[in-house]
């Protein structure tokens, strides 16, 4: 089966974006694909280096959200990043052939520098961060990457150094790797915007139900709804996507309740946090078991890092070769 490889930075819980905008798909590439999946803690430093004392901690409970979510560790490689360090001999190489240029044009870089204000994102490592993700892509010559649109940029910026490699070196190291784009509801944080951690507006994997019920509660809404007899408009309305994603059998029923202005807000938000702490039941207490045997976790951590290693040997080998004896 092809490779995929795909990453997660341990930057804190993980939450509802993620399970229907990665996990889920991770859980069904394991039926058609070799994959592998780094727990990013190099990317996580980039980011997070003044605030780095909890990346150990969120590493295992990443991992147990992985574990718990479906993810096989006898069907896919699960390991931290700096585990195997081969990740960073090979940035090491692929930046001293990536142009300044092509890094300070990067979207996604110049996104972040306007947006995120509490931090200082202006560092030599934060500007490479797209070297370091072409060297996770290529060390295990994945055929593919899922991932959403907006991180094109970055897969086509990957190709641009495996090219480049391959024409300085005149060796066809890597090959392009391809994007895996599936559909992901649009499913926005409580408050209407992004759903990020730095904002609080997440629903976590690890919430209670009673902490589900608190969050849901205050649940933006549909703007144009002022009063209980008006009749509502789902599309517009913030809660409605999680049915979609969550609770698809009550989809139909809950625009008819809307629209008829049938039941207010506060019921339709009792409904879903209802089927939101159904849904995450079984998630949350197989969390909660992994969580309660560590060394378990360690070792899946350590047979992933071996196994993991092992292949980005043999790609490096063939690294080394092209550079040294070209």
């Amino acid at each position: 089966m092809k490779t995929v490889f795909s990453g997660m930075r341990p930057t804190g819980k993980l939450h509802l974006g993620h399970l229907v905008g990665a996990l889920n798909n991770w859980v069904k590439l394991q039926d058609t694909h070799c994959c592998v999946y780094s727990i990013a803690d190099w990317h996580a430093l980039m980011g997070e280096y003044e605030h780095s004392g909890g990346m150990v901690s969120h590493s295992v409970e990443m991992a147990a959200d992985w574990l718990a979510c479906g993810i096989d560790p006898r069907r896919s490689i699960i390991f931290v990043q700096s585990d195997v360090p081969q990740h960073l001999e090979l940035q090491m190489i692929l930046a001293c052939l990536t142009p300044l240029g092509w890094l300070e044009r990067n979207p996604t870089y110049k996104e972040q520098l306007r947006e995120v204000t509490t931090r200082d994102l202006q560092t030599y490592a934060f500007l490479g961060y797209p070297v370091l993700q072409a060297a996770d892509i290529l060390l295990y010559k994945a055929a593919a990457v899922p991932i959403g649109e907006d991180q094109l940029p970055h897969l086509e910026l990957t190709r641009e150094i495996a090219r480049r490699f391959n024409f300085i070196y005149k060796k066809d190291v890597f090959e392009d790797c391809a994007a895996i784009l599936t559909p992901v509801p649009r499913l926005m944080g409580l408050d209407g915007r992004k759903m990020s951690k730095s904002y609080g507006n997440t629903i976590n994997l690890s919430d209670t139900p009673d902490e589900i019920r608190r969050k849901v509660s205050g649940m933006m809404t549909d703007p144009g709804r002022q009063r209980l007899k008006d009749p509502g408009h789902p599309k517009a309305c913030n809660m409605f996507p999680y049915y979609g994603a969550f609770l698809p059998a009550k989809e139909i029923e809950v625009c008819a309740w809307c629209e008829g202005a049938l039941k207010g807000c506060t019921d339709c938000k009792k409904t879903l946090a209802e089927g939101l702490i159904e849904y995450l039941r079984p998630i949350r207490e197989q969390r909660e078991k992994l969580l309660a045997d560590r060394g378990y976790i360690s070792a899946i951590l350590r047979d992933g890092a071996d196994r993991a290693g092992a292949m980005a040997a043999a790609t490096m080998k063939e690294v080394r070769q092209a550079v040294f004896q070209a």
